[in-house]
């Protein structure tokens, strides 16, 4: 049995062979040439197109998974950052109750009486502390008081006619704001003057 073999048979002819070659592309026709029809020039042409194409397909695809990368990590940082807003913002009015104690001491009554000023001295004592960790998380306090009325920080709730202060400023707060690093956690409750 002959083994079946791609290369010449020696005892074939090798005008024999060019003959089938010539019959199958025709005549004249270069045995080098795409039979679809274009030569050489052309296929190094469509496979050049070909690269060009899949390397601009390459750098989109890397460039779209860098952003994406990018898009993760600035999601990771603002979920670090901003994780805390919903217990924070719940946390505000211990503050807010604190300072409203304080303020409702008359002096006088912590001057004639021992006991009510140890009372008030530990509740500075306990709004000073619950102050400091809010900012060690990155959640300052806003007092506007005396500047100028900003819609970003604050919420006007009424208007003030006076001449303490002029037109457009916060002549009152009624309770403070607070910031979370560079997002507001809760507006400034203000009054705004007006002209008196």
């Amino acid at each position: 049995m002959p083994e079946e073999n791609d290369a010449l048979n020696p005892d074939e002819d090798e005008g024999a062979v060019l003959a089938e070659v010539e019959s199958e592309i025709g005549p004249g026709a270069d045995p080098g040439a795409d039979v679809a029809g274009g030569g050489p020039a052309t296929r190094i042409a469509e496979l050049e197109a070909e690269v060009k194409s899949l390397k601009d397909q390459l750098l989109r695809t890397l460039a779209e998974a860098e952003n994406s990368r990018r898009r993760a990590r600035r999601e990771a940082e603002d979920t670090a950052k901003y994780a805390v807003s919903g217990l924070a913002k719940d946390l505000l009015e211990a503050p807010d109750n604190l300072r409203r104690a304080l303020e409702n001491i008359p002096a006088e009554g912590r001057q004639g009486d021992e006991l009510l000023d140890r009372l008030a001295s530990g509740v500075e004592l306990v709004e000073r502390d619950l102050q400091t960790i809010l900012e060690r998380h990155g959640i300052k306090r806003v007092d506007p008081l005396g500047q100028p009325f900003d819609h970003n920080l604050h919420q006007a709730v009424f208007e003030v006619p006076t001449r303490d202060y002029p037109p457009g400023t916060v002549a009152q707060v009624l309770a403070p704001g607070y910031v979370i690093h560079d997002r507001l956690l809760r507006p400034a409750m203000v009054g705004v003057a007006k002209a008196g």
